[in-house]
């Protein structure tokens, strides 16, 4: 009940709202409203109420609890279910308990501090405390196995479209799967399967999206690779508004991909990609290649060009743009 009343606080914006027609939205009685509006009170929330008047929301906390993040909810599925967390060391870890504990499709865990934040390549991502969005949500798609690294790109693009829709700010997708505001990285992307050979129990996606935090929240070592939203927009952002939106965003293209296959998610990430067309050096476990990113396979794999004209498919690399040929 509490996060209807706050998607109907919300949607009045700056206007009060009567007890009466809230009453009647919700179907309770205005003692019950009364009643609620304490408990949001309790929990941080600065709400007015004028006699004649009603009530008017004039402050949120910038919290990604389960209440604030399905007031700005516009999916079926995804996000519906929310395990919230104060502090863990991954929310992959308790994404995994959930879903071996069959959890629906749809789950998400979230916290407002990740101690371990892991990123590719076993890389730390720093997570620090009511910054940021730090989600794991839980797949349980009815393709192979094979075509698991599929989704990494699918969540580029439901993070980039999700970020782009809110901020308008000019996110690019670098590949496979990191998410950049001029050239510095705000998001870093993690999928983990349970699964057998021949098939998929549970996807886990994890994510985290540099929201608010300033250029000093930073460690010293990636102040130069690293940025925020707020560094790069015009002040804070909404955490559980954000995160509403991907969610709408990839429930979207997940089961379009479900429906129609790979192809219209291959597309769009092309369009917001900065690497195709782009002279590159890729460095992989075994060797560094130099040439032009042509573009990617139906399974996400880099199709690289060399000088001699050869095509390299790139699995795994870190990509850097070169400034000249």
């Amino acid at each position: 009940m509490r996060d209807k009343l706050l998607a109907i606080l919300h949607d009045s914006g700056s206007s009060y709202i009567s007890g009466q027609e809230i009453s009647d939205k919700l179907g309770i009685s205005r003692t019950a409203v009364w009643k609620h509006i304490e408990e949001l009170r309790k929990k941080g929330y600065k709400i007015n109420a004028v006699t004649k008047k009603g009530y008017k929301m004039e402050y949120t906390p910038n919290s990604i609890t389960a209440d604030e993040i399905n007031a700005y909810l516009d999916t079926k599925t995804f996000g519906r279910v929310v395990h919230s967390f104060d502090q863990v060391n991954s929310t992959q870890i308790p994404a995994h308990e959930a879903a071996r504990e069959d959890a629906p499709e749809g789950t998400i865990v979230v916290a407002e501090e990740q101690l371990k934040g892991k990123g590719r390549m076993g890389r730390p991502f720093h997570s620090p405390k009511g910054t940021g969005l730090w989600c794991s949500l839980i797949l349980r798609p009815s393709f192979p196995p094979q075509q698991a690294p599929q989704l990494t790109l699918l969540t580029a693009v439901a993070i980039a479209e999700g970020v782009r829709k809110v901020t308008d700010l000019p996110v690019d997708i670098k590949w496979p799967n990191d998410l950049l505001i001029a050239d510095k990285k705000i998001a870093g992307i993690l999928i983990e399967m349970q699964s057998d050979p021949d098939e998929i129990h549970a996807v886990i996606v994890g994510f985290g999206l540099n929201i608010n935090q300033k250029q000093e929240d930073f460690p010293e070592d990636i102040q130069s690779r690293a940025t925020s939203l707020a560094i790069a927009g015009a002040g804070q952002y909404n955490r559980a508004q954000l995160l509403a939106e991907i969610l709408k965003q990839y429930e979207y293209w997940y089961f379009r991909m479900l429906e129609e296959g790979f192809g219209p998610v291959r597309e769009k990430w092309e369009a917001l990609a900065v690497t195709i067309g782009k002279y590159i050096t890729a460095v992989t476990t075994r060797k560094t290649l130099c040439g032009l990113a042509r573009g990617i396979t139906k399974d996400g794999v880099l199709l690289l060009e060399t000088e001699d004209g050869k095509i390299e498919y790139i699995y795994s690399a870190d990509i850097h743009e070169q400034r000249s040929t």
